[in-house]
């Protein structure tokens, strides 16, 4: 039998990988900030970490964007110890139906529709996304739809002020790339 050596595989990181990990570790940042904060009531959150997205999706594309939500939601969900729980699939539900809607939102004409009706879409698909796995995973009677009015005003509200806040930094010059140099 011959001697087997060690290989290893070796991918290459682009300056693309290192924006995607910069932006996704902002959004995860204020994903753990924000499950920090105290909440009114269960299941209204401001939804921080969809600023980044958005920013992200204006300079960068859907692509990226996408890399950017679902880590937050996956590497968010580990350092706040829900990864796996019911929050981390109401999140996951929540983050790939605005995902969805912010895929087809691209479309529309950015002289009608920018970073805050973006955002505000965004924000109702979020919700219902999230609405719709309680209805048929954790609550399965229609009396979780009688919560709609409340979260679609906080989907409404939140998602304005953030759609305001990304659009603002959007207006923001864009820092110069900070060289990263390879470890080895």
């Amino acid at each position: 039998m011959g001697r087997m050596t060690p290989s290893t595989i070796e991918l290459p990181v682009t300056d693309d990988d290192y924006r995607i990990a910069r932006y996704a570790a902002a959004a995860i940042a204020l994903t753990v900030a924000e499950a920090a904060l105290p909440s009114p009531l269960p299941g209204i959150k401001p939804g921080l970490a969809n600023i980044i997205v958005l920013v992200v999706l204006a300079r960068y594309g859907w692509r990226d964007a996408a890399w950017v939500s679902l880590l937050r939601v996956v590497a968010g969900s580990l350092v706040i110890g829900q990864f796996l729980a019911p929050g981390f699939f109401l999140a996951l539900a929540g983050a790939l139906c605005s995902l969805a809607v912010l895929a087809l939102a691209q479309h529309l004409p950015p002289r009608f529709f920018g970073p805050v009706s973006a955002s505000v879409l965004a924000a109702f698909a979020h919700i219902g996304g999230q609405l719709l796995l309680a209805r048929v995973w954790l609550v399965p009677h229609d009396g979780v739809f009688y919560l709609l009015p409340l979260f679609a005003t906080a989907a409404l509200v939140f998602g304005a002020i953030n759609g305001l806040v990304a659009a603002r930094l959007l207006d923001a010059p864009v820092a110069a790339p900070v060289a990263v140099k390879d470890g080895s």
